[in-house]
């Protein structure tokens, strides 16, 4: 039975990775920092399951901030596989704390990496979760080649990161990959990045809960997919003979305000009447346009996303809309059903 070690194993990403690996009879051991509250309700729903055997899912208290600890975690389980997707990852945030946000998430990536060095474990693989916020400034469509031109605390921190990983390969031979992912997003996706905000708003507006929805800029332009698909991408990208970085996004382009038209449609309200423009939630330096070139991916790891941007949409509506209490439209229901009739993940 294979090991993995999933940091950021509470995040989106990291709690449906954990899922997939369990599909595919991995033990899975997660990181996660002591807190005085619970946050573990992404991945709760893994204890309480009867059909899972919870001797094959760990957690273990840790910091990134801390070399030891990670050093002694990553020792003690001696993983086959580790997946750094902790970090501090809200690009906005970065900007208020930049010195935490280099400390957890430029730095944690060379303590993990350290630890691996000093492990000796030549067998042992490592997938670094790089962001396509990276590419900054830099003009679409976004490939492997494309030079970064990072615009924020958070993408410098990232690209940092990811030429620590690529020197790591080259200097030490150790199996470590950058999967260059652009946004993705899902019903477990945080409270305060952008699409959830939105779709948690609309149930909140439906539910006579809130009145408007204020958000920042409106024009910025994502390539936006569905994370559960990713998350296969990324076990993927382990999977090769070989260590490689790979982008993974689906090569389409959406602003916030058509997410925002395409939310507030599927619900019949019209979004002028609800949506608020605040400052506040303005970025110092913006970055305009990211549309991933999936080519190498496509090719190379046979991934190919299912869900196209308006399914999505639907997806996240569907379930705030459940979390709230209403009676979602369930479009989505359907849409889940066709494209992944073996689906290995909760509906949230």
């Amino acid at each position: 039975m294979k090991k993995a070690l999933i940091t950021g194993i509470t995040g989106q990403d990291g709690s449906y990775l954990a899922e997939f690996l369990l599909a595919k009879s991995y033990e899975v051991h997660g990181i996660i920092r002591r807190a005085s509250t619970f946050n573990t309700e992404r991945i709760d729903h893994i204890y309480m399951d009867p059909h899972e055997p919870s001797t094959r899912i760990f957690l273990h208290y840790g910091d990134l901030s801390d070399a030891e600890q990670v050093s002694n975690i990553i020792y003690n389980i001696k993983p086959d596989e580790i997946y750094h997707l902790g970090a501090q990852s809200h690009v906005r945030v970065s900007f208020d704390v930049p010195e935490y946000t280099g400390n957890v998430t430029a730095l944690g990536t060379t303590r993990i990496l350290e630890a691996i060095r000093r492990s000796g474990n030549n067998t042992m693989k490592y997938y670094q979760a790089s962001s396509s916020e990276m590419f900054g400034s830099a003009p679409p469509p976004q490939s492997e080649e494309t030079p970064f031109k990072p615009r924020s605390p958070y993408a410098c921190a990232k690209v940092y990161a990811y030429w620590m990983v690529k020197n790591y390969r080259d200097g030490y031979k150790i199996f470590t990959a950058n999967g260059i992912l652009f946004n993705h997003e899902s019903p477990r996706r945080g409270e305060t990045f952008v699409t959830r905000k939105i779709t948690r708003g609309i149930a909140a507006i439906l539910a006579r809960k809130q009145e408007f929805l204020y958000l920042g800029n409106l024009e910025a332009k994502r390539d936006w997919g569905f994370a559960p698909e990713y998350v296969e991408g990324m076990w993927k990208i382990l999977q090769q003979d070989n260590p490689d970085d790979f982008v993974l996004g689906t090569g389409e382009s959406h602003s916030v305000k058509e997410f925002v038209k395409e939310a507030f449609s599927y619900v019949d309200l019209d979004w002028q009447k609800y949506v608020r423009i605040d400052q506040h939630y303005f970025r110092p330096t913006e970055v305009e346009n990211l549309i991933a070139d999936a080519t190498k991916a496509r090719e190379k790891l046979n991934w190919q996303p299912k869900i196209a941007f308006k399914d999505l949409v639907k997806i996240m509506v569907d379930a705030d809309m459940r979390n709230t209490g209403l009676k979602p439209i369930g479009e989505s229901d359907k849409i889940l059903k066709e494209n992944f009739p073996n689906k290995w993940w909760k509906i949230d």
